[in-house]
């Protein structure tokens, strides 16, 4: 494995324009212990004479299993608090959850969560030093065309990042991203985004039209000839118009308080701070909130009883009402629009309350669970066919309702062995229509018919059936509404075999085990017992597995 680690004396040394605030961290794994190579992936560490050329310090590693990664990494930390431009280029195998992606090290032994969190390096981290250099901060990221599929939390490939402002991310092949290392890149006054494009790369971020890395006359001179210097100040200027938000120009303000567009950005912060609405708006757009984050706010919303109105990603008036009603709650000021500390305190109280309904259920399940095998001892047990009926009367989901039926239908087996052949017709006939004019015929057909209890105890159930008919229409029409794909059911279907309430085979059809299953959890939640999905349940439901796949 190649280190190398250039200081401004090294750079001296070899004759080489020398401006030590300038610092890259390149990384290239190519050859993997456990999971598939990436063939070309080590590229940009062969491409690092254009940053060296252009007087940065370069911290280099290919191939470096996750003790080297944190070894650069660290050295990257110490050294960029007295960097002016920075570049990180990470090319390689990525990971990513949702909420976080990470590069891979060598010597990775899967791609499962517990092993990104422990061994892999955070994007998240890489991009939080990035961000104290706005407007001179560049994230190259060269992965494979086709990642795949994984399995379980995490996916192969890059995902959706949380790009701080003034951050630069291009994301592209490695040999895109050697190829713009190497060129334009390091190229005094070359704009940017048209490099990116014409490299292929995929651009995201702070990236004016007319922005350069590096701008022009940026170099050091050969000889000690007074040559007029760039603007420091404009790639903050350029930033701030870019993002048009108070915190892009506060930024301006606070690095140039007397730089040349100063007055200009206070107007523009007084402006802005006079459409608090719009300010607002502007933020939470800058966050660029995916879809999946999206509907994680409005189940979080969900579960702390802040109405959105559907969980689709989608933020109408109902999720806008929702969010001004919790931040009204949580002391923010209530504009319906979302910054990133208060996305932060949003979650945090969606899974201590997702916490919370997790241990209430449990609590609830255990004394449900506690009463019912009790009545079974005092009734169904005995395997009498009172005692079974009994206990289904009160418990038709209960943790014996299925062994009850099956009891019972042996019973019925043996009647029918037993009764006369034109009784056990006219049963038949009775038991195809299933009405309970059918069951009534049935019972006066008779003096003493011998399938009387399960005449009676059908007609008991279609009468509340029909009582309930309503309701379950009603029910059954919020699930509808709720249109969730057959991967979402099959989620919902494998929550509720994790939690151990048999809904059936996991195959996004709801058949009557599942809805068994569905109302168990439902009641043990506190919820309205129906059977069918609503919003409530599903909020509850799917806490910790937030996102429909």
């Amino acid at each position: 494995m190649r280190k190398l680690l250039l200081t401004g004396v090294a750079l001296a040394a070899l004759g080489l324009p020398a401006n030590a605030a300038d610092l890259a961290l390149v990384l290239g794994n190519a050859n993997y212990d456990r999971i598939d190579d990436l063939r070309g992936a080590d590229a940009p560490t062969k491409a690092e004479a254009g940053l060296q050329q252009a007087g940065f310090s370069v911290l280099t590693e290919d191939d470096a299993d996750a003790s080297e990664i944190r070894a650069r990494f660290r050295d990257f930390v110490t050294r960029a608090a007295d960097a002016d431009r920075i570049v990180a280029a990470l090319s390689g195998r990525f990971i990513h959850t949702d909420a976080e992606t990470w590069f891979l090290p060598t010597d990775m032994r899967d791609i499962s969560l517990p092993e990104a969190v422990s061994e892999a390096l955070p994007l998240s981290a890489v991009m939080s030093v990035l961000a104290s250099h706005p407007g001179q901060a560049v994230l190259l990221l060269g992965g494979a065309d086709d990642e795949g599929t994984g399995r379980g939390l995490t996916q192969p490939g890059i995902g959706d990042l949380a790009i701080p402002q003034g951050v630069t991310v291009l994301r592209g092949s490695p040999r895109e991203v050697a190829s713009l290392m190497s060129g334009d890149l390091v190229k005094p006054g070359a704009p940017l985004m048209r490099a990116a494009q014409s490299e292929g790369l995929v651009a995201s971020g702070f990236l004016p039209g007319s922005y350069s890395f590096l701008a022009a006359g940026a170099q050091d001179a050969p000889a000690p000839i007074a040559t007029p210097q760039a603007d420091p100040s404009a790639p903050y200027w350029d930033m701030a118009r870019a993002e048009d938000s108070i915190t892009a120009y506060q930024l301006y303000l606070d690095r140039y308080p007397r730089g040349p567009n100063a007055d200009e950005a206070r107007a523009r912060i007084a402006t802005l701070k006079a459409e608090p609405e719009r300010q607002a708006k502007a933020d939470e757009a800058a966050l660029n909130l995916s879809r999946d984050q999206r509907r994680e706010v409005q189940q979080n919303l969900t579960i702390l009883d802040f109405d959105p109105k559907g969980v689709d990603g989608i933020f109408g008036p109902g999720s806008r009402g929702a969010i001004t009603r919790w931040q009204r709650a949580s002391g923010f000021e209530p504009t319906g629009y979302l910054t990133r500390a208060q996305l932060t305190a949003l979650s945090a109280q969606g899974e201590k309350r997702a916490a919370e309904l997790k241990a209430e259920a449990e609590a609830r399940q255990a004394e449900i669970d506690r009463q019912d095998r009790a009545y079974w001892e005092q009734t169904g047990k005995a395997g009498d066919e009172a005692g079974l009926r009994a206990y289904l009367k009160k418990y038709p989901d209960g943790l014996f309702a299925e062994l009850a039926q099956e009891r019972l239908d042996a019973i019925e087996a043996d009647r029918r062995a037993e009764a006369q052949a034109a009784d056990r017709a006219d049963w038949d006939v009775a038991r195809q229509a299933d009405t309970i004019a059918s069951y009534r015929d049935y019972l006066a057909s008779r003096s003493n018919p011998a399938f009387k209890a399960e005449a009676e105890a059908r007609i008991a159930e279609l009468q509340q059936q029909s009582q309930e008919s309503d309701a379950i229409k009603a029910a059954k029409a919020r699930e509808d509404a709720l249109g969730l794909p057959s991967v979402a059911k099959s989620l919902v279907e494998q929550r509720l075999a994790q939690m151990g309430l048999k809904p059936g085979k996991v195959d996004g059809v709801f058949d009557d085990n599942t809805r068994r299953a569905i109302r168990r959890f439902q009641k043990a939640g506190g919820l309205t017992v129906t059977g069918y999905l609503d919003q409530p349940t599903v909020a509850q439901l799917l806490a910790g597995s937030i996102g429909f796949r």
